[in-house]
């Protein structure tokens, strides 16, 4: 049986269909060389389909001016406790008190101390303490200044309050040295709200969730490999999109060229048997387990231990032999497992099959050869097949998007 999803196929992508759609996120900005940086994470967060209330202590507007940050967001910036842009009349009470969610990006060391205190002087702090929201804390300094006792003990503080701490990485300081101190991307930091509001909102909150993702390599000699063409873009957007559901997600990953999703553990793997002895551990650990990566059918019978020299005269014969299909060996106590079935031509019949075979719940059929689907694409059209033989044809979607799919249709196996 054959049913037809009637989705509208749009790709409004993680803005419509994410865990920041409307949500109400204060974005505090403190006095560091790193605000910079803020009116970026402010733009990604409007676009992700986030209401951003920006709130500027007085050094912070020495770095970056408040209209930058008014033009992003399209809401009056609050740079004063004494400001009175809303209904209440009290900004900093109106912010803390209708926020989902405050981020201190940058976070210096004045205000972490002030937070680990309880010390409320300027409209930041003061936010924090009206609210009930979860906090993330992005710290920005100099290297020194973040390895002192005093900055690791108040850090210590605000972490047993419940705040998440976001960084710092290791880079060129504003010092002019390198050092641990740098302020995580904005990319990672808009991440990590995503994933403090999936935990408090998401229906997959509590649940663990491995995902593969990637084309596996497997050697022929110590220069060339034999792969396929699978970019890693499904894997990373089922991954993405159960951490925005609040998951906690270990993501199992063959060589890709995307970018590392923030909180989100990672395992970089190369051959099938990586990949093998990688997923089946974390498979016991999981409430559920998405084969979404291209793994690899055949690989060398022989392994040369030098370079194979070209030859212009001769014609390269390469034996290969079948990879074990290791999908059914894993298990857990309470695991529920996705296939997945990159096919050309027909891939829901080709797929019927493997649901069962793999021991899967069902399996995700995508038809390669497809405009729009398959490797390298930001958009897939899917089957999902049940054990049954049941299908459900989902429209062209963006790949976040039939991850949401995906994930949708596994909380019914729950």
């Amino acid at each position: 049986m054959r049913l037809e999803t009637n989705n509208s196929g749009n790709l409004s992508d993680a803005a419509s269909s994410g865990v920041l759609a409307d949500r109400r996120i204060v974005l505090g900005i403190t006095g560091s060389i790193a605000a910079y940086k803020s009116a970026s994470i402010a733009s990604s967060l409007v676009k992700l389909g986030a209401q951003v209330n920006v709130g500027m202590t007085d050094n912070a507007t020495r770095f970056i001016g408040s209209a930058t940050l008014a033009g992003i967001t399209h809401n009056p910036v609050v740079t004063s406790l004494w400001d009175g842009n809303s209904d209440l009349g009290i900004d900093h009470v109106s912010l803390g008190v209708n926020a989902e969610c405050i981020l201190i990006a940058p976070a210096t060391a004045n205000t972490i101390a002030k937070l680990a205190t309880g010390v409320t002087d300027d409209v930041i702090t003061a936010t924090v303490a009206a609210s009930s929201a979860p906090l993330v804390v992005a710290p920005a300094m100099d290297a020194d200044m973040f390895r002192s006792h005093a900055l690791q003990r108040n850090l210590d503080t605000i972490k047993g309050d419940g705040a998440r701490i976001i960084g710092p990485e290791t880079g060129r300081l504003a010092s002019g040295i390198d050092g641990l101190g740098r302020m995580s991307e904005p990319d990672d930091i808009v991440d990590s709200v995503r994933a403090v509001l999936g935990v408090r909102y998401g229906d997959y909150s509590g649940l663990r969730v491995a995902v593969t993702a990637g084309g596996t390599r497997e050697p022929l000699d110590p220069v060339r490999v034999i792969t396929n063409r699978s970019s890693g873009k499904m894997g990373y957007s089922i991954a993405e999109a159960a951490r925005d559901r609040g998951a906690d997600v270990t993501l199992i990953t063959a060589p890709t060229a995307l970018r590392k999703p923030g909180s989100v553990r990672m395992i970089s793997v190369e051959t099938v048997d990586e990949m093998r002895d990688a997923t089946l551990p974390a498979a016991m650990q999981s409430e559920l387990l998405i084969m979404a990566a291209a793994i690899s059918d055949f690989k060398p019978r022989h392994l040369s231990g030098q370079k194979i020299k070209k030859n212009a005269d001769e014609v390269l014969s390469l034996e290969l032999e079948s990879v074990e299909d290791w999908m059914p060996l894993a298990t857990g106590p309470k695991l529920v497992k996705v296939a997945f079935a990159a096919e050309t031509g027909d891939a829901a019949k080709k797929a019927i099959t493997k649901t069962g075979r793999k021991g899967a719940a069902f399996t995700v059929a995508n038809d390669v050869s497809e405009p729009g689907s398959g490797f390298g694409t930001d958009t897939n059209r899917v089957d999902l097949i049940d054990a049954e033989g049941n299908i459900e044809s989902l429209p062209l979607l963006s790949k976040y998007e039939v991850a949401n799919a995906i994930l949708d249709r596994a909380r019914a196996y729950r």
